[in-house]
């Protein structure tokens, strides 16, 4: 069973800006730590963040404690 992505929800509309913008975010995780980089993709579980070195990351959404664009 395939789980899509709400493309109507203001959330995952939000994240879509920013991939398409190339905005800078950071993200705050639920243990504490921070995450600054570029979004370069989502799906309905994770969103992967490549920071400064080119290093992606992937995060769970439900890690996530918020999410705000830097520019």
């Amino acid at each position: 069973m395939s789980v899509e992505l709400e493309t109507g929800l203001p959330s995952v509309r939000q994240v879509q800006t920013c991939i398409k913008d190339r905005k800078a975010v950071e993200l705050k995780l639920l243990t504490g730590d921070l995450i600054a980089g570029n979004i370069l993709w989502q799906d309905p579980h994770c969103i992967c963040v490549v920071d400064q070195s080119s290093q992606p990351t992937v995060i769970w959404r439900h890690a996530i404690a918020y999410l705000k664009s830097k520019g």
